[in-house]
């Protein structure tokens, strides 16, 4: 059992170069802008098998999306939708299955 902590952060350190624009370390948040808005990805500091991103609507118009969470091991999580107002933030969180080795990446989709 011991050694599952120390793969999750092996993991980590191989899947985050891979994606540094849209990726959040465990307790960290990555903060990035394309289409349209400002998001902000993070994971949770008590329960590191939740993450989301916070996003800044900066168009003229409504913006709805989601967040896109890969969960090592365990089936990748897609996070409620969220609509968000010209000028407002929204907030699309989810939480991976407890057998998961850990979130890998998380970015967000449009709808």
């Amino acid at each position: 059992m011991k050694t599952l902590p120390v793969a999750a952060a092996a993991l980590l350190l191989v899947v985050a170069p891979v994606f540094p624009a849209a990726a959040a370390a465990p307790g960290g948040a990555v903060r990035t802008a394309r289409s349209g808005l400002d998001c902000t990805a993070w994971v949770h500091t008590n329960d590191p098998l939740t993450g989301g991103v916070d996003c800044e609507n900066d168009t003229g118009g409504t913006v709805t999306f989601h967040a896109d969470i890969v969960c090592g091991l365990a089936p990748d999580v897609t996070g409620n939708s969220a609509t968000v107002p010209p000028g407002g933030v929204g907030e699309s969180r989810g939480t991976c299955a407890f057998y998961s080795s850990g979130i890998g990446r998380i970015g967000w989709t449009v709808e």
